[in-house]
Parts: C-alpha cells; sequence; structure tokens
C-alpha cells in the first residue's frame, strides 16, 4: 500500500507523474505497480497519451518493459488499445497493478543499493493526430519544406541599407519596410501586387503583419509565439493573413494548432471558420 511518486514532468503541454507501489496496492502484494498520473488535468484538461515502462539493468538498458496500459479492473475492448484518455470524472492514472513480481527483481541485475532506475516513455496525442495515424487524413498534413535554395536566417535590417529591392508597408499607425524581391517570391497575392514602393495594407493588425513578414524570412514564426498561449490567441487572425496571401505552409502551421482547440462549444464556429478559408486539415 505504500506509494512513491515522482517529481513532475512535462510532456505535449500537460504535466504528468510517475506512481510506484514497490511492495504492491492492496490484493497484489508482492508485485510491483507502476501508473502514469496527469498531474494537470484541472490546469490544462483531458489528454490521450501512448506510454510504456521499462526498468533499467544495470548497463542503462530495458530489462523489463510493458505497453499498451489498462487497468486490471478494466480488461475490456474498450480499455485495450495503443493509447489511453486521461480525463476528469473518468481515468487520471493507467498502469499496471502486477507490473512485475518483487522476487523477479534481481539485485545484480537491476538493484543498486537497494534502488531500480524506472524509465517512462510517453507520447502525447490529441484526438486528430490519432485520427491522422489511423490514416483519416493523407500526408499533406505535414508542413512540406521550402522549395527555395536559400533560406534566410535572418529578419532584414528595418533599413534601407540591405533591402534590394526596399518598399515600405503601412499596417495600422505604423510603417514597416520590407524586401520587395523576398515578398514576391513567396506569395503569388504579393507578387501581383507589390509594383509601387509603398502600399497600405487594411484589415489585419500590425502584430500579425509582423509575424506574417517574419514566417516569409525566416520559414518560422517569430520566437514570442512559441509560448503556447500567445500561439492559440494569435492562431486563427494568423491563418486568415496567410490564407489572405496564399502562404500555404503557415496557413498549416496555424490548422494544426487551432485542431487542438476543438470543443463542444466551439465546433459549429470552428467548421464555418474552416469553410470560410479552405482549411481541409482543420475541417476533417
Amino acid at each position: 500500500g505504500a506509494k512513491i511518486e515522482s517529481e513532475t514532468f512535462r510532456v505535449g503541454g500537460h504535466d504528468w507523474r510517475v506512481r510506484c507501489y514497490p511492495n504492491g496496492e492492496e490484493g497484489y502484494e508482492g508485485f510491483i505497480g507502476l501508473y502514469l498520473e496527469h498531474a494537470s488535468l484541472e490546469r490544462t484538461g483531458d489528454a490521450t497519451a501512448d506510454f510504456r515502462m521499462s526498468i533499467l539493468d544495470h548497463t542503462g538498458k530495458p530489462s523489463w518493459t510493458e505497453g499498451n496500459a489498462q487497468l486490471l479492473e478494466e480488461i475490456d475492448d474498450e480499455s485495450e488499445g495503443d493509447a489511453q484518455t486521461f480525463s476528469i470524472g473518468k481515468r487520471t492514472r493507467w498502469g499496471w497493478s502486477d507490473f512485475m513480481k518483487v522476487e523477479d527483481l534481481d539485485d545484480k541485475e537491476h538493484l543498486k543499493d537497494g534502488c531500480l532506475i524506472i524509465v517512462c516513455d510517453v507520447t502525447v496525442l490529441d484526438m486528430h493526430t490519432i485520427k491522422y495515424r489511423d490514416g483519416m487524413a493523407s500526408t499533406t498534413t505535414m508542413v512540406p519544406p521550402s522549395k527555395l535554395h536559400r533560406e534566410p536566417t535572418e529578419v532584414p535590417s528595418e533599413s534601407k541599407e540591405g533591402s534590394d529591392p526596399y518598399m515600405e508597408i503601412e499596417v495600422g499607425r505604423g510603417t514597416i519596410p520590407a524586401n520587395r524581391s523576398m515578398l514576391a517570391a513567396r506569395s503569388p497575392v504579393f507578387k501581383e501586387e507589390l509594383m509601387p514602393t509603398k502600399i497600405h495594407v487594411e484589415g489585419i493588425d500590425a502584430d500579425v503583419f509582423k509575424a506574417l513578414l517574419h514566417f516569409i524570412y525566416t520559414n518560422t514564426l517569430p520566437q514570442e509565439m512559441e509560448q503556447q498561449e500567445t500561439l492559440a490567441k494569435m492562431a486563427k487572425p494568423l491563418l486568415v493573413a496567410a490564407d489572405r496571401y496564399k502562404l500555404e505552409k503557415m496557413k498549416l502551421v496555424c490548422e494544426e494548432v487551432l485542431c487542438g482547440q476543438i470543443s463542444m462549444e466551439s465546433v459549429t464556429a470552428t467548421l464555418a471558420f474552416a469553410e470560410q478559408h479552405c482549411c481541409s486539415v482543420l475541417k476533417e
């Protein structure tokens, strides 16, 4: 009945911990019990995860591994499978009450000063990822690599020096310098529109447009948008801007973010949004 819990660790935007019963739970005396527990369920919501546990030998290699976890009292067609769902009101932990017999632990092979090392491999999924894995969506959901021979690694300086040809873009109350050749090479819409040396863009927030330019220059979103909360907030306006300027790679990145935000409350509006902007991944 005595248990030991690990420190929490973060995978896939969720916090997890390993719970171990070194001498077994009630009814499973003499067995090591191992579980993966969702430690941030109330804060980060439901999660679906593949996981496996391994006990290492003295050389650091797995000598006892289990996967496809299921609770013994729920061995049925519904509880078997590659992934388990951690959900409030259902299950916050999955694992094994009889991972292995304590008597099978070997001092020379497994134990060092009475301790053993357990490795827990966790892959966090969401429902649309599971469907992709099962073949419900095509491989075009992956963001394709750039076809340009030269990828810039830095955003061009905000000055006329080094920008050839140089142009100005008025967005909101400010003006953003830009490299016209780079924009035309990445976006067919810019290629048609960017003949003058100065244009005015309406209907797009300045921060969104700066992020769009950053993606055009570097093939990545700005560093500040790597934070999950910021990216979640900006995904929709970024997708609208990407759709407007036919930036398909940026659009796919935003679609993947929005796929993870679908809820019962938002599904109708999300479907309408996906239809409006021709988002095949999000619609699926």
